[in-house]
């Protein structure tokens, strides 16, 4: 039976379809310039950049200037790099000009369609940041598309790990800045920890495109970045509880693989509790009591690393440290660790080097660093299945935009085998008969440990040439999959790896004449080779589309059918001919997990032979309901991460706009006045009540307070046995020698010192409270559940309470600044040793994987939080250096480092 909505879509065409047809007309306007702009030459082309910057400057859209520029860019890419947009990339391009994302399959050209909006939008001045996800994308795009908008007159940077501010300033200021999003997001971060806006970066955020938008807005969305720095070391009580868990029973846990969670039990607990107990590390008689809070987070991370990671599929142990696996990719990721002392637990189980914690200074989700950009956009092969995630969090749609070409990919039926030893048979059989055929294969796997196992399975077979692309071979990744289409290749990959890269029928040209000619100079010899390598590629490519064209071959279903589609996608390439099936086994984790012990017991009833598969298209549809069960789930887990997240993001923003302020600010006499004014004003309400008869003030208490907040010794108590003074006199008194203090001792440093002082001291207590603020939201966080058993909602108490400890955090401030500046002197100081590094993180909430471990190598090494960029500097007149850091050489031209010169006098807390 036919739907209603089905008969429509026949007859009109689905919600896409009219999308894309509604920009037939643009299409056709664009076309219709060619023409015209072929008999242009090449300074007149150019000179129209300059045309239509001045129109928009003149107050007209970028959206009206559609149609002209991307003809224009249609006809420089044609001369810069022989390539000629399609109509689809013309659609693709509209597509991303109007803030949506556009799906397009894999070898339609993204790269080259987001020149397109890039160039349109970059006519504003406000800048264009393209986003990749690694740096090898990032710096070939922006040499590759480089050449289209340097020819239009535009300028073009990257930024990749490394570069240092001043390389990343310049970077940000040209017309189009390529990066990746890691990168984009800790600048970000960074540069609100700055202390003058000349330090700082970037620029804004007015219009981004994102590619493969889906594994950065959703993937990667899970894992906030976080700027950290070292904690004391605990390697000792790691070691000490980690050697308590083997003792443990299964009656002494409960594990739940589904949701990958693993706690105690009753009988658990009192075993550790006994354990602890003897050991000296337990405070009172309970593991749960509010002093033992350090120790139960051990304690449960000791027990997660034993019972839910395992080595050599979570993690391998490599040399002296714990190396994660990605789950998505199978890459080994050097540097990650996972968070919140989880990496440390594992570090103790393998008996390595237990490496000290980290504590949070600043974070953001890419969530709510993308969502800061004007306009937002984005590219990738598969967005469809999670479409309702980008419209509710990024506002985002998604539209399909046609292939070139039809798609000729075959998609055959899952194959479904009782067992994994019967499905690895038959795939050893499949990728046989495929290269015995000379038709070109791509393996995709899980992990490393399966792409390892079947690549033995081959070596015993008697196979010997293939290729294994995984973490251990990632150095080659792109060229390996840049040939997988070679006739007769053989690639066994790790999910999606080597991303990016286009897999092209015969080989890639560019790449073998890179490799096969390196070291071959410019001339006769090095074109003549070049062309007997294209010559070749196109005869393979013959011979592949003979045999099929390109085989995609899956060992196992992925919990997302994105990624099971973005692996599929890797055949068809073009029009090109393909193939793909998914080989699957019962015991497969999807298939364990959700539910396949009836189907197992019911197949054995039915007599179900050994190495027999079940094909069937029922099959596919179950497994595809279950694994929209399973997106629908980690959606939801997202947008409830977000929604708490949401919160600290409300407060940054105030934090990150204040600190601006105050950066911009000629002086800051009048913010710290009101501060001091502030916090006498508290001092005197804490213990003078309101219509309190004096017998009832505190003022003992008062007079040591004053000592302590404002520096000065003043006989408040004898203030209170005069005759008829009230809380007003107090005050009014407490306010003139406060502010007469600040005063001497402004004229004594002098106004441009007091000036810079007062800065300095407002922005590092901004910085250390906002750091506090910080830990006590995440332990806020750690325990709001518990509220729904009140039948509270958390979310709403974790706003309430988060409101609280953010105005208490500036309360805090005002005491703390005050206090800070009525104790600061310029004193002789000793040389003192370096800060400590800090360190970049970008951490999963779910799994708790941190991809920059090693993170002080992610921070620019010229960036330090309390030293301020050096303006002109007149050698001879110190006080126009402004703040010098202690180890740079000194401003006069001596020769020494400043602490060892006119720095040996510097401002700092009594």
């Amino acid at each position: 039976m036919v739907s209603f909505g089905g008969i429509a879509r026949a007859l009109f065409g689905s919600s896409n379809d009219r999308i894309v047809r509604r920009h037939e007309g643009t299409i056709k306007a664009i076309a219709a310039l060619e023409p015209e702009l072929e008999k242009l030459s090449d300074d007149q082309l150019r000179a129209r950049t300059a045309e239509f910057k001045q129109q928009v400057a003149d107050g007209k859209s970028v959206d009206e200037l559609l149609v002209p520029a991307f003809a224009t860019v249609r006809e420089a890419s044609k001369r810069a790099l022989g390539m000629r947009h399609f109509d689809v990339q013309m659609i693709g391009g509209i597509v991303l000009n109007s803030k949506a994302i556009a799906e397009m399959r894999t070898g339609e050209g993204k790269t080259l369609v987001a020149t397109l909006p890039v160039y349109l939008n970059a006519l504003a001045g406000k800048g264009v940041h393209v986003v990749t996800v690694n740096d090898y994308l990032a710096t070939r795009d922006s040499e590759w598309m480089g050449k289209v908008y340097r020819f239009l007159g535009l300028s073009v940077g990257v930024i990749v790990h490394g570069m240092n501010d001043d390389e990343r300033r310049d970077a940000y200021n040209c017309d189009i800045t390529y990066g990746t999003n890691n990168e984009l997001g800790f600048d970000y971060l960074r540069d609100n920890m700055k202390f003058e806006r000349p330090q700082m970066v970037q620029r804004g955020h007015h219009y981004a495109i994102v590619d493969e938008v889906d594994s950065i807005l959703i993937d990667e969305a899970r894992t906030p970045l976080i700027i950290s720095g070292p904690l004391d070391d605990r390697s000792d009580l790691y070691r000490l509880i980690d050697g308590f868990i083997p003792q443990l029973v299964p009656s002494d846990f409960e594990l739940d693989e589904k949701q990958r969670q693993v706690s105690f039990t009753e009988e658990g607990t009192e075993k550790m509790e006994r354990a602890l107990e003897a050991a000296g590390h337990l405070s009172g008689s309970s593991l749960y009591d509010i002093e033992n809070v350090a120790i139960v987070h051990h304690v449960n991370n000791a027990l997660k690393a034993h019972k839910l990671f395992s080595k050599d599929k979570d993690y391998i142990v490599r040399g002296d440290e714990i190396v994660i696996i990605d789950e998505f990719t199978g890459r080994m990721m050097p540097g990650r660790r996972f968070s919140e002392g989880l990496h440390q637990a594992l570090e103790a189980k393998e008996h390595v080097t237990v490496q000290p914690e980290n504590q949070t200074l600043a974070s953001i989700t890419f969530q709510n660093y993308f969502r800061m950009y004007g306009k937002l956009a984005g590219m990738t092969g598969t967005a469809s299945t999670e479409a309702a995630e980008f419209a509710d969090i990024y506002g985002l749609d998604v539209i399909e935009v046609p292939t070139n070409l039809p798609v000729q990919r075959q998609d055959e039926d899952d194959e479904v085998y009782r067992t994994v030893e019967e499905k690895y048979r038959a795939i050893v059989k499949e990728i046989r008969d495929a290269a015995s055929r000379r038709q070109p294969i791509l393996v995709g796997t899980t992990s490393i440990e399966k792409s390892e196992y079947l690549a033995d399975r081959l070596r015993k077979d008697g196979m010997k040439d293939f290729q294994v692309l995984n973490a251990r071979y990632h150095e080659q990744e792109a060229y390996i999959v840049a040939q997988a289409g070679v006739p007769g290749a053989v690639t066994i990959a790790t999910n999606m790896a080597g991303r990016g890269t286009d897999i092209k029928l015969g080989g890639n040209a560019e790449m073998r004449v890179e490799r096969e000619l390196e070291g071959v100079p410019e001339g006769p010899e090095r074109d003549a080779k070049a062309k007997a390598i294209e010559a070749d590629i196109e005869r393979l490519k013959g011979e592949a589309l003979a045999a099929g064209g390109l085989y995609v071959l899956a060992t196992e279903r992925h919990e997302s059918r994105r990624i099971d589609n973005q692996l599929r996608g890797r055949s068809g390439r073009q029009g090109d001919p393909g193939r793909s099936k998914f080989y699957l086994s019962l015991q497969d984790d999807l298939m364990r997990i959700f539910g396949s012990q009836r189907m197992d017991t019911m197949l054995t009833r039915l007599g179900l032979k050994e190495d027999e598969a079940i094909i069937h298209p029922w099959i596919n549809k179950a497994l595809e309901k279950a694994q929209k069960k399973v997106e629908a789930r980690n959606f939801d887990i997202r947008k409830n991460l977000l929604k708490y997240d949401d919160v600290m993001n409300d407060q940054r923003k105030v934090i990150f706009e204040q600190r601006l302020e105050l950066m911009d600010a000629e002086g800051l006499t009048e913010s710290v006045t009101d501060m001091r004014h502030a916090t006498v004003d508290g001092l005197v309400a804490r213990h003078i009540p309101e219509k309190a008869y004096p017998e009832q003030w505190s003022t003992a208490e008062l007079e040591e307070e004053v000592r302590e907040f404002l520096n000065l010794d003043l006989p408040v108590k004898a203030w209170a046995e005069e005759e008829g003074i009230d809380e007003t006199d107090i005050r009014q008194r407490l306010t003139e020698a406060s502010d007469k203090a600040i005063t001497e001792k402004t004229e004594r440093f002098g106004p441009e010192v007091m000036t810079y002082i007062e800065r300095s001291v407002v922005l590092q207590t901004i910085d250390a409270l906002w750091r506090e603020h910080l830990v006590n939201l995440d332990h806020l966080r750690s325990v709001i559940g518990f509220r729904g058993y009140a039948q509270r909602d958390p979310l709403n108490e974790y706003k309430s309470e988060g409101f609280e400890l953010f105005q208490s955090m500036l309360g805090h401030m005002r005491e703390r600044v005050t206090m800070q500046l009525a104790r600061v002197e310029l004193v002789q100081q000793q040389p003192d040793d370096e800060l400590p590094p800090m360190e970049a993180h970008h951490i999963d909430v779910t799994s708790g994987i941190d991809e920059f471990g090693d993170g002080a190598k992610i921070l620019s090494a010229d960036f330090n939080p309390r030293e301020a960029e050096r303006l002109a500097l007149d050698p001879d007149k110190p006080e126009s250096w402004g703040h010098i850091g202690r180890n740079e050489p000194c401003p006069c031209g001596s020769g020494r480092k400043f602490k060892h010169c006119h720095g040996a006098y510097a401002a700092q807390e009594a």
